[in-house]
């Protein structure tokens, strides 16, 4: 909400989103070892998560939450047992401007670009209902970091990630960019290459503090919290949501995108809840 703020007319609270992300990053929070392990059915075990919206495959079904972003996620060639899961909907896939974020794309050395699934699928997507056109990527998973699979073969054991320490590092950096640097610098620069260095499993991945730019922290937030719910947010607050300056792949309805109007920037009511 203090990130946002400005952009929806509630005026700057740069401030207190730098305090806010400075104490949970102080808190009793560490970074999990390994990046995919955020997203497995055991997750709730993670020291990185803060708040996580709890699911359970045989007590909470549903075919929303988890158990959507984990089947729709999968298609063509892919096997869905590694998953964990008996469900397949080839459904959702990412843009070429996704891949594009990742030093080497799909196959470079950031480890958070081996979630893109690739085997019989095309970088370009030129057709919405045709699967295998746009990389896949199956972020999440019904198996625990053991390699068993969940409690139930159609409904998720994974918990959603809604907020973790990597997130409030990467807010912890913007706003302190926004309130113009000084003192806290050196600390959202560390904050930064911790995410990186665990991305990369080595220092290799680190980035100068002449690197560190806003425009960077919003690369850096799609890179670590790729369809984690943020996006849309992120790019609003950026004034890269509507307009025609960023642009990727169906954006206003057609293959290389087009600009598209600013009240697409809120969401509306229907008229039944107003009701």
């Amino acid at each position: 909400l203090y990130l946002n703020a400005e952009v929806y007319g509630a005026g700057a609270r740069w401030g207190d989103a730098l305090e806010e992300a400075a104490t949970v990053a102080a808190g009793p929070y560490a970074l999990d070892d390994d990046y995919q392990e955020l997203f497995l059915a055991d997750n709730h075990t993670s020291p990185e998560l803060v708040f996580a919206v709890p699911f359970d495959g045989t007590n909470t079904q549903t075919w929303g939450g988890t158990t959507f972003l984990i089947a729709a996620a999968l298609g063509g060639n892919m096997d869905q047992s590694e998953w964990g899961t008996v469900e397949k909907w080839y459904g959702l896939r990412t843009t070429p401007q996704f891949v594009s974020l990742f030093e080497g794309g799909a196959a470079g050395p950031d480890e958070r670009s081996d979630i893109l699934y690739t085997s019989g699928q095309s970088l370009a997507v030129s057709s919405l209902g045709e699967f295998t056109d746009g990389y896949a990527y199956p972020k999440y998973r019904n198996v625990t970091s053991t390699g068993a699979s969940g409690s139930h073969g159609t409904h998720s054991d994974t918990d959603f990630p809604m907020f973790r320490l990597g997130d409030a590092y990467l807010m912890y950096a913007e706003a302190c960019l926004r309130t113009g640097g000084g003192a806290c610098e050196a600390t959202a620069l560390g904050y930064v290459n911790e995410l990186r260095q665990r991305a990369y499993g080595d220092a290799s991945g680190d980035i100068t503090a002449a690197e560190l730019t806003l425009d960077f922290v919003l690369d850096e937030r799609a890179r670590e919290l790729g369809w984690e719910g943020h996006r849309r947010t992120d790019l609003i607050r950026f004034g890269l949501f509507t307009g025609g300056s960023y642009l990727w792949a169906w954006k206003g309805g057609v293959q290389s995108g087009q600009a598209v109007d600013d009240y697409l920037a809120l969401y509306p009511i229907p008229g039944t809840e107003m009701i």
